[in-house]
């Protein structure tokens, strides 16, 4: 499959899965565009020891955020789907309500609208009653509600084991082979002797 994967990457804190998620595309050769927002920008050089540059260089194509003539606004590219990863509650609203003031929601508004896989790995906790609203018309659109929730049957050992668990999640979404993370088979699975 030659249509790229869209990769939207926010400024909610967790700017590691996005960057991670691109990394993963990388290795299996899948090509990427990517949207990054301004506060993401912001984060990356908050969280991160990343420089936007080498962060950029791992997509095949990017788009300002602020390009909302860019081709991903438009159904007519096609597109195997995207992730936003983190969303942020802000770009959720922008989804969940069809206002698409910037690509990053015209990109994800133009993905549900023709039928597309939209994953969205909102960033945000606790939830109040308003937040949970926007999933529950986001996901009634067609988006997946895919936080970043992290599982410990893998036996995590690092912070990117966990971060790898939650990618993997996603990618799963899109039937996008990986090794991120050990699958549960079952008790069976683990280590000969655990009780």
């Amino acid at each position: 499959m030659n249509e790229p994967l869209i990769v939207g990457i926010t400024g909610a804190t967790g700017v590691v899965y996005g960057i991670e998620l691109l990394r993963a595309l990388a290795r299996v050769g899948r090509p990427v565009h990517l949207i990054l927002s301004e506060s993401a920008v912001t984060n990356i050089a908050i969280e991160t020891r990343e420089s936007v540059a080498e962060i950029k260089a791992l997509a095949k194509e990017v788009y300002a955020n602020k390009n909302v003539g860019a081709a991903p606004a438009s159904g007519s590219f096609r597109t195997a789907g995207m992730i936003i990863a983190p969303c942020t509650i802000k770009t959720l609203s922008a989804i969940a309500n069809s206002f698409t003031y910037n690509l990053l929601a015209r990109a994800a508004d133009v993905q549900l609208k023709e039928g597309r896989k939209l994953v969205l790995m909102v960033r945000e906790t606790p939830l109040h009653r308003g937040h949970l609203d926007l999933m529950s018309r986001a996901a009634g659109n067609g988006a997946v509600i895919l936080p970043p929730m992290p599982a410990f049957y893998h036996q995590p050992e690092t912070i990117l084991d966990l971060v790898h668990q939650s990618i993997g999640k996603a990618l799963d979404q899109f039937g996008i082979e990986h090794d991120l993370y050990r699958r549960w088979q079952g008790p069976q699975s683990r280590d000969a002797g655990a009780s």
